[in-house]
């Protein structure tokens, strides 16, 4: 009769191994015993002396073994799981958006631009494949220079689109065989985005652009972005700029701006609130973005009043000004809405007119006839979705604190914390984890470095890099608490951006995460994120797994979701407890990512899952 550890063996390898694996697993179990005797410390041991773990002492041993336990892992769970792979969806479905189904919204009866709207309620129940990248998909140029030159077959835009584009858009891209060329900010923009951008500064009284940051504007949603242009340039000037555009099925401003390494998320002025909370932006901007504002008796403004912060500035640059110029002394429709919720108009020139939001909270109450009526308190706390309503927000918070008192930069101070206070944080537990992953983003690197944040990326076959190294640059972090993962990032030097994404049913962080100059959205992730496949170059998350598992979401939905919007060869860092860990490794393999589990605190449950998703050409 056979031992035990060979009828092991023989579930693996079959009833009668080969010799040569006998002597391999012997050799291995040698080795590993050698290995232990010689160690008298184990590796992970530096992580847990301490409550906040610091850069392995001994961080080269450890990312040579993580790179031979990831290969050792990789094989095994392609020899595992094949038969449990999913199979990728049709050609049909690669810009697939389950929340915006066009085709489903008009046969529910939407129409009059709702069609184009988010539905999640008449979403595929069911959808259980891989969405495919397309035919001539490439891996996006690294930053900086894919802000500049992208692949045309990483979005779906036709000649024809670009050659119906407005003048500015044809003096800011150039389509080529393959690649669509932007110009560089070193470029001779002698009429297009760089005057463009001083001319607003000029009109709110600064000298130049480069002195947004310091006339507190910081923070800039860019509501139909276009081609990402003036964002690029803004992102230049170190303002954090979001683009939003509603969902389109071909041309998309979001999926370019995403394609450039450039925040945006899908979002327009229908039926429904932004996710934002009120009092999120230092200014909104739309230039030809072919929103009427003053329809439906102004609520579009007043949504805009109600994103914007005290002090706050709304562009609008439009060729035709029918509605927006005087005609003797009667006031324009537009004019009359801004004057109903104290906004000035403070200057006018050629195609663009600037307003600025008033600073004074008693502006409202003081206005008796024709005034916006107030929100009641509840309406500051959360916004995911909800109608559209004509009250004004933000009145009664805390947070009302005009941008040209704000402090610079994204340290924050004891009494700044205290204006989020009753609501969002505790200034001990903000301060607690800035400093835990200021120290987990160096392990991270350290310990990661052969697999992810590579210095010197170099896949098989390719040629050695030229700086800057850069894997990558489309970061979401999401379950991103107080922000703390994006601050480590900054501080760090990398050069990412972080979508920080706040759950919906958790402690509502987001205006803090705002306030810092972040971006950021709350999202309930037992739905599709809105954004079009292939948007991220790495997903992150921190105890989101046990969270959706107590409210019932499906961890398999979740993963597939997460393999939508992940670009080919990104990467996914989960944090979570063993539970929930090895329920996402099981099903990691089904979406066909290489996975492995790392034990970052010996003595506890927690777990990192690393994955990577590959690039499948078929």
């Amino acid at each position: 009769m056979r031992s035990s550890w060979i009828n092991k063996l023989s579930l693996i390898f079959g009833p009668r191994p080969p010799l040569s694996w006998l002597l391999l697993c012997l050799i291995s179990v040698l080795a590993l015993i050698a290995v232990l005797g010689s160690s008298s410390t184990n590796s992970f041991e530096s992580v847990t002396s301490s409550p906040v773990p610091d850069i392995y002492a001994n961080y080269r041993r450890l990312k040579e073994q993580a790179a031979i336990d990831y290969l050792d892992l990789r094989t095994l769970s392609l020899g595992v799981a094949r038969q449990r792979e999913l199979s990728l969806c049709g050609k049909e479905l690669e810009t697939y958006i389950p929340c915006y189904n066009v085709s489903a919204n008009l046969l529910a009866g939407f129409k009059d631009g709702e069609e184009f709207d988010r539905h999640c309620e008449l979403s595929r129940d069911g959808q259980r494949c891989l969405v495919r990248p397309p035919k001539d998909y490439k891996i996006s140029l690294r930053w900086p220079a894919g802000k500049d030159v992208i692949w045309s077959g990483n979005v779906k835009i036709t000649k024809d689109q670009f050659l119906s584009s407005g003048s500015m858009t044809k003096r800011m891209m150039l389509l080529e065989e393959n690649q669509i060329a932007f110009h560089s900010e070193d470029g001779l923009n002698f009429d297009g985005v760089k005057d463009y951008s001083r001319q607003i500064a000029e009109m709110i009284g600064l000298g130049s652009d480069t002195e947004f940051l310091q006339a507190g504007v910081r923070t800039v949603l860019d509501v139909g972005c276009g081609f990402g242009s003036f964002a690029a340039h803004l992102v230049s000037l170190k303002l954090m700029a979001i683009c939003i555009a509603e969902y389109e099925v071909t041309g998309s401003q979001v999926q370019l701006a995403l394609e450039r390494g450039l925040p945006a998320m899908i979002g327009n002025f229908i039926t429904r609130q932004l996710p934002y909370p009120s009092l999120s932006f230092d200014m909104v901007h739309c230039a030809q973005c072919g929103i009427i504002w003053d329809k439906k008796d102004g609520m579009f403004l007043i949504e805009v009043d109600r994103v914007l912060k005290p002090g706050g500035y709304f562009v609008l640059t439009s060729p035709t000004r029918s509605s927006s110029t005087k005609k003797g002394n009667m006031l324009t429709p537009i004019e009359e809405h801004t004057q109903r919720i104290c906004w000035s108009l403070l200057a006018q020139q050629d195609e663009t007119l600037i307003w600025q939001k008033t600073m004074d909270v008693h502006c409202h109450t003081a206005r008796k006839q024709g005034a916006v009526p107030l929100c009641k308190e509840e309406h500051d706390i959360q916004s995911y979705y909800q109608p559209l309503i004509p009250c004004i927000s933000g009145t009664t918070s805390k947070r009302w604190i005009p941008i040209q008192n704000r402090s610079s930069g994204f340290h924050l101070s004891s009494v700044e914390l205290e204006v989020h206070g009753k609501y969002w944080v505790n200034p001990d537990d903000y301060f607690e984890d800035l400093e835990f992953w200021r120290s987990a983003l160096r392990n991270y690197w350290s310990l990661l470095t052969p697999l992810i944040f590579s210095d010197h990326p170099k896949r098989p076959g390719d040629e050695d890099p030229l700086p800057p190294f850069n894997m990558i640059r489309n970061v979401m972090d999401m379950n991103a608490h107080y922000g703390g993962l994006n601050a480590a990032f900054l501080e760090a030097k990398r050069s990412v951006w972080v979508m920080n994404v706040v759950p919906t049913r958790t402690q509502n962080t987001l205006p803090l995460i705002l306030y810092q100059g972040f971006a950021g959205v709350l999202h309930d992730w037992c739905e599709s994120f809105p954004t079009y496949p292939r948007s991220y170059d790495m997903l992150h998350a921190n105890g989101l797994l046990s969270h959706l598992i107590s409210e019932g979401c499906s961890i398999m939905n979740l993963l597939l979701e997460m393999d939508r919007i992940l670009r080919p060869e990104g990467w996914v860092v989960l944090s979570d407890n063993l539970v929930a860990i090895e329920k996402a490794r099981s099903l990691a393999t089904q979406v066909r990512w290489e996975a492995r589990v790392i034990d970052l605190q010996k003595g506890t449950d927690q777990r990192l899952l690393v994955c990577q998703k590959p690039f499948l050409k078929k």
